[in-house]
């Protein structure tokens, strides 16, 4: 019973150079599968900089916390590196190739407010706008989810104009700030930002263009998917219907 017992213990086990071997091409598959992502990174990046879409480096989710050096971080892997990220946003391919060789596991926020848009809504309210614009035959410009949770529809921006008083102010208008106090629709425009595809979240999924809606494709007015998202919203009950914007009336 003894030899029986050693033979099964022989046969169960793996010739050491088999294990080693099976360790380095796991190892090999790791490094492969790293390249892609980085790769795939590096191109969506460069996409949504070839679309006009100005773009400075983020945070990332490290362990449990932020990349960042803020103790406690209340939204770790969702904000900018520099506090100067409005006047750092930029679409040289240039600058924007230096950001990524120096910061391989960076985010990458767009700020808005410049040549785009970008109305945020929460993902069953979008999915059913969505379904509308499509069945209306409405231009749909670049959509991206974040996460399960939301859905971002990239739109023509209202401006930044030299004069003021050409501004329109909107109730729905965000900024990082306040973000918070808009849980239905928020109008990321002057000032505000959104995470670009492919970020991850610090819940571990990512920010990803929806199939066929990648930044490729020509901004739609936000006025008339204002209307649609809206509409959706109310089917939800996110938030009460917004008063009339001043710039309306």
């Amino acid at each position: 019973m003894a030899g029986k017992s050693r033979l099964s213990d022989w046969l169960r086990r793996r010739p050491e150079g088999a294990s080693g071997t099976a360790r380095a091409s796991r190892a090999t598959r790791a490094s492969r599968a790293a390249a892609a992502a980085d790769l795939l990174r590096d191109e969506l990046i460069h996409a949504a900089a070839a679309a006009s879409f100005p773009v400075a480096p983020a945070a990332h989710p490290e362990g449990f916390g932020c990349s960042c050096d803020r103790i406690g971080c209340p939204i770790p892997g969702l904000h900018p590196v520099s506090l100067a990220w409005q006047t750092q946003a930029s679409t040289d391919r240039e600058k924007i190739d230096r950001w990524l060789r120096g910061q391989p596991r960076a985010n990458f926020i767009t700020a808005t407010g410049i040549n785009h848009d970008v109305l945020d809504v929460p993902a069953e309210a979008g999915r059913l706008a969505l379904e509308r614009l499509t069945a209306d035959g409405a231009t749909v410009g670049p959509v991206a989810a974040q996460g399960a949770d939301r859905l971002l529809f990239f739109t023509a921006t209202r401006g930044t104009p030299a004069d003021e008083d050409e501004w329109w102010p909107c109730a729905l208008d965000c900024n990082p700030e306040t973000r918070d106090e808009h849980p239905g629709i928020r109008w990321h425009c002057r000032g505000s930002y959104v995470l670009l595809p492919p970020a991850v979240l610090p819940s571990g999924s990512s920010v990803d263009w929806l199939p066929g809606l990648g930044p490729d494709l020509p901004l739609p007015d936000p006025l008339p998917v204002l209307d649609v998202l809206t509409d959706a919203c109310a089917q939800f009950d996110y938030e009460p219907e917004p008063e009339t914007p001043a710039w309306s009336r």
